[in-house]
């Protein structure tokens, strides 16, 4: 019997050095749709090393997760401070979450506010859920950043 979803997700996440893009994306298809209600609360991020750009950066940044406080209030992108603290990144401004197919499912997606911004998110098991950034502001040739999110 071959490994379930969260054995795989398992396995990518606590995998040292680069993750093979292609294993990430078939988790991400394999992890069930989650509504706007499941991700009410504060997530903690953490990231694929796949070789995006988006990994350094947030990782420079010292991103810290999202906070979603209902449907239509969401801190799309909070770092922490310089004493440890969870800090909203204004210049990312605010986001939505909306029902949205991106791969053939229809799942929660959260569409940020002033940034062609929207990460589509499946759940691997309850209080983790897995994430995929598309976003124009990267070149096409970079692809889409996984990143996972577990809840506080």
């Amino acid at each position: 019997m071959g490994q379930t979803t969260e054995e795989k997700f398992n396995a990518l996440k606590n995998q040292t050095g680069q993750v093979d893009g292609n294993k990430v994306a078939e988790v991400f298809d394999e992890a069930k749709p989650v509504t706007p209600d499941q991700l009410t609360g504060s997530w903690v991020g953490g990231s694929f090393d796949t070789g995006h750009p988006a990994h350094k950066k947030l990782g420079d940044v010292k991103w810290a997760g999202k906070d979603f406080r209902s449907a239509e209030d969401v801190d799309p992108m909070v770092v922490y401070g310089e004493n440890g603290e969870r800090v909203w990144a204004e210049n990312y401004g605010r986001a939505r979450l909306r029902e949205i197919k991106f791969r053939g499912v229809v799942s929660t997606a959260m569409v940020y506010d002033n940034l062609p911004i929207i990460d589509s998110f499946r759940h691997v098991k309850d209080g983790v859920v897995i994430g995929a950034m598309d976003s124009k502001l990267l070149p096409k040739k970079a692809g889409t950043y996984y990143f996972y999110l577990s809840k506080l």
